[in-house]
């Protein structure tokens, strides 16, 4: 029976899928431990960061964008409310359309944070050479473009 799933696992599947959990896992434990600094989570930061470079967003559109449920959004949007960094505002067109806006303050913010918070991206991931990180980049998007693929 071992030999069956040996077989099964030589072409590095299971190897590949537990090397790319756990540099995920301790690539995004240096992001958090740094956004934590700052009062936010990693969802609030990527809302944030997401309506920053992108503009406002419907907020039934921002889960998709950053991967969470829509009903989730919801609560990372009224958080993000709270303190003054997001603000939602009615569609001109259609009134039912909800979109949420980043504040001057939560501009403020990102363009403090996103400088030092890119350099401890850079410091998490400094383990691979520049060519490196260009390959690795290359060969994920297109594994998870295909992973979302077959996804049924």
């Amino acid at each position: 029976m071992m030999e069956n799933s040996n077989e099964k696992t030589k072409d590095g599947s299971l190897d590949l899928y537990i090397a790319l959990s756990r540099a995920s896992q301790w690539v995004n434990a240096h992001a958090d431990r740094d956004i934590r600094k700052y009062g936010l989570n990693r969802t609030e930061f990527g809302v944030l960061e997401l309506l920053y470079h992108k503009g406002a967003q419907p907020i039934q559109q921002i889960g998709g964008k950053v991967l969470m449920s829509s009903g989730n959004i919801t609560y990372v949007v009224d958080k993000l409310e709270q303190k003054k960094l997001v603000q939602r505002k009615a569609s001109t067109m259609d009134r039912r359309l909800i979109f949420a806006e980043i504040t001057k303050e939560g501009t403020q913010f990102i363009e403090d944070v996103f400088p030092k918070h890119a350099e401890i991206i850079e410091q998490a991931v400094s383990g691979l050479s520049s060519e490196e990180k260009v390959v690795a980049a290359k060969l994920l998007k297109k594994l998870g473009k295909s992973a979302q693929g077959s996804f049924k």
